[in-house]
């Protein structure tokens, strides 16, 4: 699954970003978009399927939803970055 999200797909190298800036700080989907410089819908989107497959955890109200990365994901994080390393290559 990580190599699919992360390495073959269409939005991995987004999503890759994505998933990085939670690693530093859970975030809003606002603050994300800003960070990266990518548009607010684009990062729902993302953040959706990141959601959809547990990879991050949700808590607050909707509008201001904070996002972090999950325990489990934390514990591969070397598998992580190890396939955004052979996506740049």
């Amino acid at each position: 699954m990580l190599w699919w999200l992360f390495g073959s797909s269409a939005g991995a190298r987004t999503r890759g970003r994505v998933l990085a800036a939670l690693k530093d700080e859970p975030r809003n989907a606002q603050q994300i978009a800003r960070e990266l410089g990518v548009d607010y819908t684009t990062v729902r989107h993302h953040l959706r399927v990141l959601s959809e497959n547990r990879l991050i955890e949700s808590s607050g109200a909707r509008y201001g939803q904070v996002y972090s990365v999950a325990p489990h994901i934390e514990a591969r994080w070397a598998e992580f970055e190890s396939i955004v390393a052979r996506r740049r290559r």
